[in-house]
C-alpha cells in the first residue's frame, strides 16, 4: 500500500438498498437522470445505460403525483437503488415511500407543518428508507442570505444543521448530507466544517460545475480536496453533459485516488515526435470499444521505449513503441505487434486476461 493512502473519516452507514453508503464501504458514484420522469422508457432507458457504466446508484427527479406514479413503473423496470429528489410535497414522498425508493433526496425543513414531516419520517422508519439533506448554495433560505450576505460555507453549514436538527427531534440519524456550491471553495469549506459536527455519511458534489471539460476540471479539483482529506462517502460529478460522462468522471476521480479500482485504468503518453504509431489514436479507439468494461484492470499505451518498458511492467496489458512495437502481459514481453494491428491485439488481450480472471482458468495462447 503506497505510504501516502487516503485514511477516510469514520461515518454511521446508511442503506440504500443494495449499497451501504459510509463506514467502511467503498465510495458509491451516482448520477442522476435528465429525461421527463413521466416518460417512462426514456427514464428506464436512460438508468440502465447509467447502470452499465458502473453508477451505484441513481437519482430520479419526482416533481408530481403523476410522476410519483411513474417512478412506480420505472423502480419495477430497473435493478439499480434509485434515490426520489422530492422539494416541498410531502405527499410526492409518502407515495414513492409505497412504491419502493431506496433512498429520499428531501429537506424536512421545505415540506411545511411538522405533522407533514413527521409523516414522512414514520413512512420512512417503517421501510428503512435513508433521507439525503440536499444543502444548496442557489436555494439558501432567505434570513441565511441576509446574515452572511451570500452564500458561504458556514451559512451552507448552518442551513443543514437546521434540517439535521429536525430529524435529531424525529430520533432519526438515518440520513446523510450534501453541501454543494459551484464555488469550489465554498463547498470544501462547508464539508470540512460539517465533517467534524456529524456522524453521518457525506455526499459530495460541486453543483453546477458546468460543460463536460471545465466541469470535470472543477469537480476533480473540488471533490479531490475532500476526497485526499478522507471526507465524502458517495459522489455525484454534475456536469451539463451526458450523465453517463458524470459516472465515467466520478470512478476516474476516485480510481486517481485510490479510492476505488472499477473499468480500465489506462495509463498512455501524451504522444511526442518519439512515437512509433499514433497514440491519441489508438487510445481513443481503445477508450471507446472497452466502454462497457467496469472490472479493473490496468493497461499502458506508451509510445516509444523510454517509458514504455517501465509502465509496460506493472500493468497487466502494456504496449510499448518502437522497431518493432512490443506487447507485454503481466510486465513480461510477449508478442511483436505492427502499427496494423495494436488495437485489436490489446483489445483482445485485455478481454482475454478479464475473462481468465473472472473464470480462474490459465490463459490459454498467452
Amino acid at each position: 500500500m503506497s505510504p501516502l493512502a487516503i485514511t477516510r473519516r469514520v461515518s454511521r452507514p446508511v442503506q440504500v438498498g443494495s449499497v451501504t453508503v459510509g463506514g467502511d464501504a467503498p465510495i458509491s458514484v451516482q448520477s442522476m437522470t435528465n429525461t421527463e420522469t413521466c416518460d417512462v422508457a426514456a427514464t428506464v432507458g436512460q438508468i440502465r445505460q447509467l447502470s452499465a457504466a458502473g453508477a451505484d446508484m441513481v437519482r430520479v427527479s419526482v416533481p408530481s403525483m403523476d410522476a410519483a406514479e411513474a417512478f412506480g413503473a420505472i423502480r419495477q423496470a430497473v435493478a439499480v437503488p434509485l434515490i426520489a429528489d422530492i422539494h416541498f410535497d410531502h405527499r410526492i414522498a409518502l407515495r414513492v415511500a409505497e412504491l419502493g425508493v431506496d433512498c429520499l433526496r428531501i429537506n424536512p425543513g421545505n415540506i411545511g407543518r411538522a405533522d407533514r414531516v413527521e409523516a414522512v419520517i414514520s413512512a420512512a422508519r417503517e421501510q428503512n428508507i435513508p433521507i439525503r439533506i440536499g444543502v444548496n448554495a442557489g436555494s439558501l433560505e432567505k434570513d441565511l442570505l441576509r446574515k452572511y450576505r451570500e452564500p458561504t460555507g458556514a451559512a451552507l453549514v448552518e442551513s443543514a444543521l437546521r434540517h439535521i436538527d429536525i430529524l435529531d427531534q424525529l430520533d432519526y440519524p438515518n440520513f446523510k448530507v450534501s453541501l454543494k456550491a459551484s464555488d469550489i471553495f465554498t463547498t470544501v469549506d462547508a464539508y470540512r466544517e460539517l465533517a467534524s459536527q456529524i456522524e453521518q455519511p457525506l455526499h459530495l458534489g460541486i453543483t453546477e460545475a458546468g460543460g463536460l471539460r471545465s466541469g470535470t476540471v472543477k469537480s476533480s479539483i473540488g471533490l479531490g480536496l475532500l476526497l485526499a482529506e478522507g471526507i465524502g462517502d458517495t459522489l455525484r460529478v454534475s456536469l451539463a453533459a451526458d450523465p453517463v460522462e458524470e459516472v465515467k468522471v466520478g470512478f476516474d476521480i476516485l480510481r486517481s485516488l485510490g479510492l476505488r479500482n472499477k473499468g480500465v485504468n489506462l495509463i498512455a503518453c501524451p504522444s511526442c515526435s518519439r512515437q512509433n504509431f499514433d497514440v491519441i489514436a489508438v487510445v481513443n479507439e481503445l477508450e471507446s470499444r472497452l466502454e462497457d468494461i467496469i472490472e479493473p484492470i490496468d493497461v499502458s499505451v506508451i509510445g516509444c521505449v523510454v517509458n514504455g518498458p517501465g509502465e509496460a511492467r506493472h500493468t497487466a496489458v502494456g504496449l510499448t513503441g518502437g522497431q518493432p512495437n512490443l506487447l507485454y502481459l503481466d510486465g513480461k514481453p510477449a508478442r511483436k505487434l505492427n502499427n496494423g494491428e495494436i488495437v485489436d491485439q490489446l483489445e483482445n488481450s485485455i478481454r482475454e486476461k478479464l475473462a481468465a480472471k473472472q473464470n480462474h482458468t490459465p490463459e490459454a495462447g498467452l
